[in-house]
């Protein structure tokens, strides 16, 4: 248990006080009685009655109330109690080519762009499944780990850009890099969903070697070449600023069709906007698998107990006081 206004509880040093001013009005009471007899013997064998017994207890009574009351206030809460939840999904490694050849515009309003927008929309669609993102060009990292975190995934996502390493094609790097990730994954469906539109030409891992590794630990690719048929619009920096030059669209299908029949997966080719959204579509309809989810820790409020504390205590405090020990002048 913590409190959110720790502070407060300083309040419950006034207690101390309260308490001392009681005891020193009950012992100078008995020095100053209000009725005055001449002697005292007819009441020296007085017994003690409940009435004498429950004197003292209102004020306890009230004391309790003051301080329940001041720890209310506080705010104590509660974050010992977890909630697990068990959802549909599976585990997906986004794996996206971001060499400057994704900067061509045979798509709106580039290759990456529109990869991107397609992978966020992608992403927000599979709300149960864990994902990350690797990204690769002549070398590979990982841009985000397998979370649940959709906010943090795009994100992440929108931060992907080109010339942030170095260029280049190293799709078996991009691929290895994501198995890596998937690898201690307990989910029964693992997949890989790998974008890329050029050739292979960088990399110390061999595009098949990491497919034969995805094949070992389960994992299942689904491999996307993107780029129009024949020429592609591509900005080129020229002494007299940015032109647009026609550039050929070099793929290596063949290599991406075996990535996806040794994994069990499947290759698809997406020319434009429309038919990359397609494919994440087909894509979005695979199987589920059971995922177990862990929440952040569940914060429960617990001021409500001490007001009824106080409550009870001030409540109890009236009856004792105006009903059982009620006296008439």
């Amino acid at each position: 248990m913590f409190f959110e206004y720790p502070k407060l509880l300083f309040l419950l040093l006034l207690l101390v006080p309260l308490a001392v001013w009681y005891v020193y009005r009950q012992l100078k009471g008995k020095h100053d009685p209000p009725l005055q007899v001449s002697s005292l013997q007819p009441f020296e064998k007085e017994k003690l009655s409940y009435k004498r017994i429950l004197y003292h207890v209102p004020f306890v009574l009230r004391t309790i109330a003051l301080a329940a009351l001041i720890v209310a206030m506080s705010r104590p809460r509660s974050s010992s109690d977890y909630e697990s939840t068990v959802t549909e999904g599976i585990d997906i490694m986004l794996t996206m080519d971001v060499s400057t050849s994704m900067l061509a515009r045979d798509f709106i309003p580039d290759r990456i762009a529109a990869a991107k927008d397609i992978a966020i929309q992608f992403i927000a669609e599979r709300p149960a499944d864990r994902i990350g993102i690797a990204v690769f060009a002549g070398e590979s990292y990982t841009q985000c780990p397998l979370t649940t975190d959709r906010i943090t995934l795009i994100n992440m996502m929108k931060e992907i850009q080109t010339g942030l390493i170095e260029d280049g094609t190293a799709i078996g790097n991009g691929l290895a890099t994501a198995v890596a990730r998937l690898r201690d994954s307990e989910a029964i469906s693992r997949v890989v969903i790998l974008l890329t539109d050029g050739v292979n030409n960088r990399g110390e891992v061999t595009p098949l070697t990491a497919a034969e590794i995805a094949r070992t630990y389960g994992v299942r690719v689904y491999t996307i070449g993107v780029g129009a048929h024949g020429m592609a619009p591509y900005p080129v920096m020229t002494p007299y600023g940015v032109q647009i030059q026609q550039i050929p669209v070099e793929i290596d299908e063949e290599l991406l069709k075996q990535i996806a029949q040794i994994t069990g997966g499947e290759y698809f080719r997406a020319t434009d906007n429309t038919k990359l959204m397609s494919i994440y579509s087909q894509i979005n309809q695979m199987e589920k698998s059971r995922t177990l989810v862990d929440s952040f820790p569940v914060y429960r409020e617990l001021f409500m107990n001490f007001a009824l504390v106080a409550l009870f205590a001030l409540a109890l405090e009236f009856i004792l006081r105006w009903i059982v020990l009620r006296r008439i002048p």
